[in-house]
């Protein structure tokens, strides 16, 4: 078989391959989580979140909005050389968009926010 008939078939079969993949894919929330900031990230965001005291105050107070801590969590980048991660019994992240930075507890069942700079 010559060289352009197999490169045929296995395009073609590439191809059916990626509609399927399309096919079935399609509508289900799929990510590819594999770095480990990614990872920490979608696993802060899985949990119930709880302020601390500190940041109650300052939401109530309005100097603070529950927006700029859901962004920074959602688009922010974790500083791993300034977090805790192996912390016991729960790992300390810092998070950083912008000019705004977070301090992140990060339990089994619960993400408490420790901390709020801008």
């Amino acid at each position: 078989m010559k060289f352009i008939h197999r490169l045929g078939y296995y395009l073609g079969g590439f191809s059916i391959g990626l509609i399927l993949l399309a096919f079935f894919l399609s509508g289900k929330k799929v990510s590819c989580d594999y770095g480990p900031e990614a990872r920490v990230k979608k696993n802060i965001q899985s949990k119930p979140l709880k302020y601390s005291e500190i940041i109650q105050t300052q939401i109530g107070s309005g100097s603070i909005d529950s927006l700029d801590i859901s962004s920074v969590l959602q688009q922010g980048d974790i500083v791993f050389s300034e977090s805790e991660p192996r912390k016991e019994p729960c790992g300390v992240y810092k998070i950083k968009f912008e000019e705004k930075e977070i301090m992140v507890e990060n339990c089994d069942s619960l993400v408490s926010i420790l901390s709020y700079k801008k």
